[in-house]
């Protein structure tokens, strides 16, 4: 038995986060961005942490990008710049749905806070001058359905996306688990290295 709380979940609570802790499959969604500003790359981590059936803590660590790909780095979809996630908590933002109608995945329903990267190079820029909140359909998803992804290409417009389609399953099991215990919203919360 493991009943070891996984110290990323004091990181979140340190930073004032709400944590979830009650319960079997109350699930933590933790993004973790890494300290590297280069566009193109699954160079960071989603964590999905909850309790199992047994009262045993659970630390699942998944490779994704947090990040926009080179394709939207250098011809954004906007005019004002390619949207960056913000880091912070975005409660009840989320729930299971369908990406672009294709594939279950965790769909955007709440506001959530971006940054916008007009220069069109390959680094990422988190000008906060550019701070807007609002719904820009920044999804959970997966890249590739049959293999890992290894760049992140055009499978990133602004979204958190999975590089591996057997990791994204497993993740989708996951919330779909929850969602028959907790209701059907997700909290996200985005983080820096």
């Amino acid at each position: 038995m493991n009943n070891t709380e996984p110290t990323i979940l004091k990181r979140v609570e340190d930073l004032g986060y709400a944590v979830f802790r009650a319960g079997i499959y109350n699930l933590n969604i933790i993004g973790v961005r890494s300290p590297s500003r280069e566009s193109g790359k699954f160079d960071d981590s989603l964590h999905c942490v909850y309790k199992d059936e047994y009262g045993n803590w659970i630390d699942l660590q998944f490779q994704i990008t947090t990040d926009a790909g080179l394709a939207y780095m250098h011809d954004p979809m906007k005019i004002t710049g390619t949207a960056i996630l913000k880091a912070g908590q975005y409660r009840s933002a989320y729930k299971l749905g369908k990406h672009r109608g294709q594939y279950d995945a965790l769909v955007q329903i709440g506001k959530v806070t971006i940054c916008r990267d007009a220069n069109k190079d390959d680094i990422l820029d988190h000008d906060p001058a550019t701070l807007t909140e609002g719904y820009f359909g920044i999804n959970i998803h997966r890249a590739s359905s049959s293999v890992e992804s290894i760049n992140v290409g055009k499978w990133s417009a602004r979204c958190q996306v999975f590089s591996d389609p057997n990791e994204f399953a497993m993740f989708i099991a996951l919330c779909k688990k929850s969602a028959s215990i907790w209701g059907e919203t997700f909290t996200y919360t985005l983080i820096e290295d």
